[in-house]
């Protein structure tokens, strides 16, 4: 009886008590204090770089590290708006990520300095991709068009129009990218309009939607959460990565 107390016990711990090695990590950008996540089941497993989605870096995000730690692979989480600041009022969501959608330079630094935090941990950057959802997805897109020589850019859900005055010339690694048909925050034309960019670039890249799915349709306990696209496009995200990385 005692051992299956405790059993039961382990089973009701929240997952990120659970996710074996991982641990929040303390780093500054410009003296102000931010807080990503790591985890690493072995000394140079390749590297998932996540972004977090426009409510900061949550359980969500540690879940989903504890999840691809599980099938080998080091997460370093990077935080974008602050130590301390995971906004739950969507007027907050809507100016942290709004500032960083108004200053890209910003936004950049602040995924550099993850890049570079990451890099002092020990994190494989040599044989990694990044991957993010919603806010984060259009993060990693971000990402690829500065150039920062990373073998894959994933996005979930993200935002996929390209800024006035930027294009993916620089961009080094593969883009993949899962929508979802019936998104209304991020219309089907942005989802075409960056295919024919990716081609007329030269960038290899994989576009898939899901009929029916609407933005966030990874995001469990919601309305809008999708299990067919979930799993769907988790199994495809998991295949890819055991085809690109090392």
């Amino acid at each position: 009886m005692k051992k299956s107390l405790i059993i039961l016990s382990l089973l009701l711990l929240p997952y990120t008590a659970m996710a074996a090695d991982g641990r929040t990590v303390d780093y500054e950008i410009n003296g102000e204090p931010f807080e990503g996540y790591y985890i690493s089941p072995a000394a140079k497993a390749p590297l998932v770089f996540l972004v977090h989605d426009w409510d900061g870096l949550t359980d969500y995000e540690v879940k989903r590290a504890g999840m691809l730690a599980d099938l080998g692979y080091a997460v370093f989480a990077v935080d974008l708006f602050g130590k301390g600041v995971r906004p739950t009022r969507i007027e907050d969501k809507k100016r942290l990520t709004g500032e960083l959608y108004a200053d890209r330079q910003m936004m950049r630094t602040r995924l550099m300095a993850g890049m570079n935090k990451a890099a002092d941990l020990g994190a494989n950057l040599s044989d990694a991709v990044a991957m993010g959802y919603c806010f984060g997805g259009t993060a990693v897109l971000e990402l690829a068009r500065s150039g920062v020589n990373l073998k894959a850019f994933v996005t979930f859900h993200g935002g996929l129009a390209t800024p006035e005055g930027q294009d993916y010339k620089a961009a080094k690694g593969f883009i993949l990218v899962f929508h979802g048909s019936a998104d209304q925050s991020v219309p089907m034309s942005q989802f075409a309009a960056l295919a024919e960019q990716l081609e007329a670039t030269g960038i290899p890249h994989e576009m898939t939607t899901y009929g029916g799915a609407p933005h966030a349709f990874t995001v469990w306990g919601t309305e809008r959460y999708r299990k067919d696209a979930d799993e769907k496009s988790w199994a495809r995200f998991t295949q890819f990565l055991g085809q690109t990385l090392k």
